[in-house]
Parts: C-alpha cells; sequence; structure tokens
C-alpha cells in the first residue's frame, strides 16, 4: 500500500505539501498541486484516517450506543443521528446492546477504545449501570438521549412525557370518552412512568375515576400492548378508550382487539405515542402523541459537537415539544 512519502517522492515534493494538497489547508501553486494528484493517482494512494486522528487528536466519528426494538421508533431516531452526522462531516457507529447490561458495557468499552469523540447514549435497559462504568473514561463528552441507564451529569434530552400523556387523555376526554385506560412501559422507565402520570393528571383533573385494573405496566413492544389489551378485555367492564404508552404498544391492542372480533374505533377508540411510520397506514390510521425524531437526532449532533468544543460548560437538559396528531382511530 502507498505511502505518502511515496507520494512525494514520485511528484518530488516534500510530505508537507503532499499534506497541504490532500487537505486544502495552505496555499500550493497549480503546477505542484498537478504533479501531486497525478502521483495519487498513479500510486492510488487512499490517506489514513488513522494517521490523521492520531496527528489531530480527532477521529471525526461519534459513537451511538442504542436498543434493538421491534419498534421502529429507534431506527427512526438512528436515521436522523445518522443525516445529522453526515451534513456535519462525521462517521457514525452504531452499536446495539440487545437490551443486555453486560453487552452494553463492552459496547461503551469498544467505541471508546476507537477513540470516538462523542457518544450518544439512548437505551432502554432496565437494569443500572454499575457507577465506575465511566470512570476510566471521564472525558468522553457524550449526551443522553431520551433515557439511559444511570444517573449521569451529561447533556440530557428527552421528550416531555408528562405533558404528552396529559394531552393524549385530555383528547380522549374532549371526544366525551369516560372509561379510559392506559398501557404504558416499563415502570422503572422515566417516559413510561411520566406518561402514566399525564393520564392520571388529566383523569383527576377531569373529575375521573380509574378503575381497577385500567393502568397496565407493560414494555415498549407489539407483544405487550397485544397482551395487555386482551387482559383489558377480560374485565368485568372494558375500557370504551385506550391511552397507549406508544405506537408499537397500539399496534399490538389493534391485533388483540381484531382476535376478539372487534374493531378500532368502533367499539374501542385507541392513541398511540412517538408518531412511527407506520401509523397513518394502520387500519384505521392512528391518531398519536408526535415525537420530533428528526429534530432529536439533529438536537442530540449539535449538542454533543457544542459539548466537545466547550467541555467546561454547564450541563443543559432539553426537552421536546409533543404534538397531537388526528387520524381515525378516536371515535
Amino acid at each position: 500500500m502507498a505511502t505518502m512519502k511515496d507520494v512525494a517522492r514520485l511528484a518530488g515534493v516534500s510530505t508537507s505539501t503532499v499534506s497541504h494538497v490532500i487537505n486544502g489547508n495552505r496555499y500550493v501553486s497549480e503546477n505542484v498541486k498537478k504533479k501531486v494528484n497525478a502521483a495519487i493517482e498513479e500510486l492510488n494512494y487512499a490517506p489514513s484516517a488513522l494517521a490523521r486522528s492520531l496527528k489531530v487528536k480527532q477521529t471525526k466519528t461519534i459513537g451511538m450506543l442504542v436498543t434493538a426494538s421491534d419498534n421502529s421508533f429507534f431506527s427512526e431516531v438512528v436515521r436522523g443521528v445518522e443525516r445529522s452526522c453526515y451534513e456535519r462531516g462525521y462517521s457514525l457507529i452504531l452499536c446495539n446492546t440487545e437490551g443486555n447490561i453486560t453487552r452494553m458495557i463492552s459496547s461503551m468499552e469498544t467505541l471508546l477504545q476507537k477513540r470516538v469523540d462523542g457518544l450518544l447514549i439512548m437505551c432502554s435497559e432496565t437494569q443500572r449501570l454499575p457507577s465506575d462504568s465511566l470512570r476510566r473514561y471521564p472525558l468522553v463528552p457524550m449526551v443522553i438521549m431520551d433515557w439511559s441507564p444511570f444517573d449521569t451529569c451529561y447533556d440530557i434530552i428527552k421528550d416531555n412525557s408528562l405533558q404528552g400523556g396529559e394531552m393524549a387523555t385530555n383528547y380522549l376526554i374532549g371526544r366525551g370518552f369516560r372509561k379510559i385506560a392506559c398501557i404504558t412501559g416499563p415502570r422503572d422507565k422515566t417516559p413510561a412512568r411520566q406518561r402514566l402520570a399525564g393520564y392520571q393528571k388529566a383523569m383527576q383533573d377531569a373529575g375521573l375515576e380509574i378503575p381497577m385494573g385500567y393502568e397496565i405496566y407493560s414494555d415498549f413492544e407489539f407483544a405487550g400492548g397485544f397482551s395487555s389489551m386482551k387482559q383489558l378485555l377480560q374485565l368485568p367492564e372494558p375500557p370504551e378508550a385506550l391511552f397507549a404508552g406508544n405506537d408499537a404498544v397500539a399496534i399490538g391492542a389493534y391485533q388483540a382487539l381484531y382476535q376478539q372480533g372487534l374493531s378500532v374505533p368502533d367499539d374501542i377508540s385507541i392513541i398511540g405515542y412517538d408518531d412511527i411510520a407506520i401509523a397513518p397506514y394502520l387500519i384505521p390510521p392512528l391518531t398519536t402523541i408526535h415525537q420530533p425524531k428528526d429534530e432529536l437526532g439533529k438536537l442530540a449532533i449539535d449538542s454533543l459537537l457544542y459539548r466537545m468544543d466547550n467541555p467546561e460548560s454547564e450541563p443543559k437538559q432539553l426537552m421536546l415539544t409533543p404534538k397531537l396528531i388526528e387520524r381515525s382511530s378516536v371515535a
């Protein structure tokens, strides 16, 4: 494999001149540029990203930890992050933790050993990381997206789940429903607890009773919505409407109703959360609370780049505003 020295020798210039031509960081005459570029082409020379990163102490690479899920919310956020990285001249290395705390720690070690310039963390593990997990890498800039399995003093970007849960429930109340159930995610995840709290607040403010069995902690997956909806249908008085903690849960609930010969919204109305890509294409299209996934990705990268340039600045907590998307799943 050709080196920069080989290019310099063939072009009859110094290695620093070759570097200036490649990086465009200093004036080089057109005649010399032609010689260098001709030598590069003849030798099929490719600059070493590793060598450059060691010299400038920057890899132009961002690492991201994310949990795999059937819920496309995660992949849609990752797509927004990758697009924002590309637009800013960075590459993204993605590590899937598979919901396993041991794998998460291993993946974090791998990313940090590869000297990523910064790290984005968006995981849904229910266990907490050991407190010393990050102690060996205290200077690596990090941004937490939505939720993470450890307490940190890093920048955090999250959805206002309390407001979103209240907004969803108030919408159902405004459409005349009184018997409203809620299926939320695991109780040890902040978004799940906050969305449930928003539901409870809206019900209380409206003076509506929440019958026993109407609140279900599940997971944020299709199967959780399916089994939880079946559980609600077995109650002596099933609900008239459902606030699903995310769209995956709502889709699972659709299937449970279909298998029982019931329909949305004729028998039970449903509102979801996230506004994933498939939501408008369900039958009927899903009314839901929109999370600005592209904005989340852009904000995460912008926050991380700012943290990389300003490591001493105070950690920030940024809150995204949810928005109601009205479709056809609520009668």
